[in-house]
């Protein structure tokens, strides 16, 4: 499986679109799509980039309420179902690939 078969490309490439299996819902809004963006150094602050190569749950729980749009609360997060995890996972590892990487591995059309 690709990565261009678990997520939407954004207009930015810095930004990767999600489509929930299963939307969240936040009081009367519903949170069917999420974009995810590429972490600066800062909001990398905790977590072991290596944890995050590894998609670790714990470690997203983290990152994933600073680069979510809408932002995203840990308690929403803990109650993804996996695949909807697995996805935003993908796109967080993937911003941590380098060009060259990113190339070889599929995700950008070179």
């Amino acid at each position: 499986m690709s990565n261009k078969d678990i997520t939407a490309p954004a207009e930015n490439p810095n930004e990767t679109r999600i489509e929930l299996d299963e939307p969240i819902q936040r009081g009367q809004t519903t949170i069917a799509e999420l974009t995810i963006r590429k972490p600066k150094a800062g909001e990398l602050r905790g977590v072991s980039l290596m944890d995050l190569g590894q998609m670790d749950v714990q470690a997203l729980r983290k990152v994933l309420p600073r680069i979510t749009t809408p932002a995203l609360i840990d308690a929403e997060i803990g109650n993804m179902g996996p695949a909807d995890i697995l996805q935003c996972g993908v796109a967080v590892a993937g911003f941590l690939l380098t060009k060259k990487q990113k190339a070889q591995a599929g995700y950008l059309d070179v």
